[in-house]
């Protein structure tokens, strides 16, 4: 994740609804795509890139992108222009803080259609989305936790924001399934990328006694310092293997193209009606999934997980009641799930993280 979710808080809460007759394109579909940082980041955009290919084979046809479109309008605005001047009728975005100029975009050509990953705006022919990527962390706490020799845990983190604090919850949640005692250290480092504090944050957490280091940060540098210190990890955004196959235990990884190849699909049959507050994607629609596991994780353990996975993909709920925060407060009454609003704006912990910047 880049910048583009820092204020992602607010997604499907802030949009308003509309009413839907339905969009239809006035010719055949031509994709193309805004990136939001280089393709080759490692991470998040990356992500989107290796979808892209998967999308286009879906589809049978190419798609244009454009790389580094950062968070200003005066940027968004004219590269989604070139490529509808050259006939673009679908523009998919990729950052949080394209959002208004997608809102702008969508009000001036209402025959093209817009989507906009962890956006916040959303219209008759604009569609933001995003993964609920609690779930996938979830099971990679679990791997975490069944690899763990102390019960004593890592996380670097990025911003204390709602989208962070419910992958370090679940994280947790999932260690302690496999070790109740399982605690959680958390460093916050104020930015989606920056190896510097990334690896003064991860070498701190091990330094404290962490033998697994689990991160939402963009950069593969949490898993290269557990790599070189000799301990375990778990990564965010893509397979993290390829940058510590030593030490990675499981990711975190965006599987955009199961959620977009069907949403586009549905695009280019016409009568397309976009969520009215995005689309709020779970494992099972697309959005994320694991990859792994090392050979640290137990054979028994592994089906475990998979088991959970299988779970989650049939609707079972990682924050379902009763549930307390680490402060003895409940959260989440019993027979209770926790809503969407509260997962957005989540800034409490449950017990046994520890939080410190």
């Amino acid at each position: 994740m880049s910048v583009a979710l820092a204020g992602a808080a607010v997604l499907l809460s802030a949009g308003t609804a509309y009413a839907q007759a339905g969009f239809s394109l006035s010719g055949k579909p031509v994709i193309a795509m805004l990136y939001y940082g280089p393709k080759n980041d490692g991470g998040w955009t990356q992500a989107f890139d290796e979808a892209r290919v998967k999308i286009e084979a879906a589809l049978g046809q190419k798609i244009q992108f454009v790389e580094n479109v950062g968070e200003d309008a005066s940027v968004i605005k004219p590269a989604a222009e070139r490529f509808i001047s050259r006939g673009a009728n679908i523009v998919i975005g990729t950052a949080f803080g394209q959002s208004d100029a997608m809102k702008d975009l969508a009000a001036k050509y209402p025959k093209v259609a817009f989507l906009n990953a962890s956006g916040t705006t959303n219209g008759p022919n604009l569609e933001s989305f995003y993964g609920r990527t609690y779930e996938s962390q979830y099971l990679c706490g679990m791997a975490a936790g069944a690899a763990s020799k102390t019960g004593k845990l890592g996380f670097v983190a990025a911003n204390p924001f709602g989208v962070v604090n419910w992958t370090i919850n679940a994280f947790a949640l999932g260690a302690q399934k496999m070790n109740p005692n399982a605690t959680v250290n958390v460093i916050y480092t104020g930015t989606w990328n920056d190896p510097v504090k990334e690896r003064a944050a991860a070498t701190a957490l091990i330094d404290q006694g962490a033998d697994v280091i689990g991160q939402h940060v963009d950069s593969p540098t949490p898993q290269i310092v557990a790599q070189e210190r000799g301990v375990w990890g778990t990564g965010h955004h893509r397979d993290l293997r390829q940058f510590a196959p030593k030490a990675t235990l499981c990711s975190s990884v965006w599987v955009w193209d199961r959620f977009l190849v069907p949403e586009l699909k549905k695009v280019i049959a016409g009568n397309w009606k976009p969520e009215p507050y995005g689309a709020f994607i779970p494992m099972s629609g697309g959005g994320t999934d694991i990859a792994g596991f090392g050979p640290a994780v137990p054979a028994d353990k592994v089906k475990l997980i998979q088991a959970e996975r299988d779970a989650i993909m049939k609707g079972k709920q990682v924050y379902a009641g009763p549930l307390k925060d680490r402060d003895g407060k409940e959260r989440v009454a019993a027979g209770a799930v926790l809503s969407d609003a509260d997962l957005w704006k989540m800034d409490w912990f449950v017990k046994g993280v520890v939080t410190q910047k």
